[in-house]
């Protein structure tokens, strides 16, 4: 049976409402909607749609920095006390509101090696597992790419998140495996999954180069990917984040879902 599907609105969002975006969307074969916010969801059940993982709350230090974002995260301990404060209510809010996975980031490196930014970002989530094992709810921290996209970005390679998992050594933290950016990082994407799925608690597409449309234009060999994915067992969503062509943005997903369907 072929995974389930899913698409981040971020990327249609210049061409179509959320609301619109879940109605054509379920027409046209999702089963999901990726990174919502809790009050969103609500939105999205009315066209039968879940969210398999919510977008990350955005808090403020006392000096007025942005924390909970990409660039401002888990591997600062100053960061700690605003991103637990924020987290707890926002995880309770998901939970409520029906959501079983949200998402997180490390942070960007700064000055700091990798090794001590891993080591904070573990301090910081053992906080939260308390409540995630409560909730019942997964943390998840995405992988994403400092080459292109991100610089300086500190969990962008998959051993990374991996170790840190091992380090907080709980079932309820997990990765983000965004395929597209850890294909521009280090490539390997099928043996990657084959190694460590056990770590990914979700997927997410996107053409290379340039996060463009899943198609014979780019250089990752999607159905593979997909059959690899669903070889160790996974039963979760795989979700659409690629940057949709001008003018045909639901056609588009369309073809991506189709392509990313096995039979």
């Amino acid at each position: 049976m072929s995974i389930k599907h899913s698409a981040c609105h971020w990327c249609y969002a210049d061409w179509i409402s959320l609301e619109e975006f879940c109605k054509q969307g379920k027409a046209l074969g999702l089963d999901a909607v990726d990174l919502l916010t809790p009050d969103q969801m609500e939105l999205a059940a009315r066209y039968s749609l879940v969210c398999p993982i919510i977008a990350n709350p955005v808090t403020h230090l006392n000096d007025g920095t942005t924390v909970g974002i990409i660039e401002a995260a888990f591997n600062r301990v100053e960061h700690h006390d605003a991103l637990v404060e924020v987290y707890t209510e926002y995880l309770k809010a998901a939970k409520a509101a029906g959501a079983d996975n949200v998402i997180c980031f490390s942070g960007n490196r700064g000055s700091m090696d990798d090794r001590t930014g891993m080591e904070n970002c573990a301090i910081g989530i053992k906080r939260l597992l308390p409540l995630l094992e409560d909730l019942e709810v997964t943390l998840s921290m995405e992988l994403l790419n400092s080459k292109v996209d991100h610089p300086d970005y500190m969990c962008d390679h998959t051993q990374w998140g991996v170790d840190l998992c091992e380090l907080v050594a709980s079932e309820r933290f997990k990765l983000l495996y965004d395929i597209y950016h850890m294909q521009v990082m280090e490539g390997d994407v099928i043996a990657t999954i084959e190694k460590h799925h056990q770590w990914f608690s979700h997927y997410h597409t996107g053409g290379v180069p340039g996060r463009n449309e899943i198609n014979d234009s780019q250089e990752l060999n999607y159905p593979a990917i997909i059959a690899a994915i669903e070889k160790t067992g996974y039963q979760g969503y795989v979700a659409q984040e690629f940057i949709p062509a001008s003018g045909r943005p639901m056609e588009s997903l369309r073809l991506a879902v189709e392509m990313c369907t096995l039979h």
